[in-house]
């Protein structure tokens, strides 16, 4: 396994659970330092159109604790390029379920020209925030 010197993830990370810890981890294992986005709640509603559970600063200081994290920035937009050009990571991770999407391959294509890796972690099956949400909206 390649072990890169900084590494850059982001997520809203709305109602924490073991899916945004394994990414975390898992990113951390890959790289010396990790930058983690979070994103803000304007992003957030303008990005999935809703509302995050816990409000930005809330959940800057739930991940900020993360032992794996090593600096916490606010996501203030979607433009993973635009991230590097202050944070200057020589890897992105990212949930696998994106890979081979358009926004991605375009992505790879663009660091790729500068030396930044994508690194896809796998998506932690059978949990989400949206599914955390449903369950205590709706039941099990």
């Amino acid at each position: 396994m390649k072990k890169y010197k900084i590494g850059y993830t982001t997520g809203t990370f709305d109602l924490f659970h073991i899916g945004h810890l394994n990414i975390l981890k898992k990113s951390k294992e890959m790289c010396d330092f990790l930058i983690v986005g979070v994103s803000t709640d304007e992003v957030v509603q303008n990005y999935k159109h809703k509302v995050p559970v816990i409000p930005f600063r809330e959940r800057m200081e739930i991940v900020k604790s993360i032992r794996y994290v090593d600096q916490v920035v606010p996501q203030l937009s979607m433009d993973k390029y635009q991230a590097w050009s202050k944070l200057h990571f020589d890897v992105m991770f990212h949930g696998d379920d994106w890979k081979g999407s358009d926004l991605y391959n375009d992505y790879e294509v663009k660091f790729k020209e500068i030396g930044v890796d994508i690194v896809y972690i796998s998506h932690t099956k059978g949990i989400s925030s949206s599914k955390i949400a449903d369950e205590i909206k709706y039941g099990k």
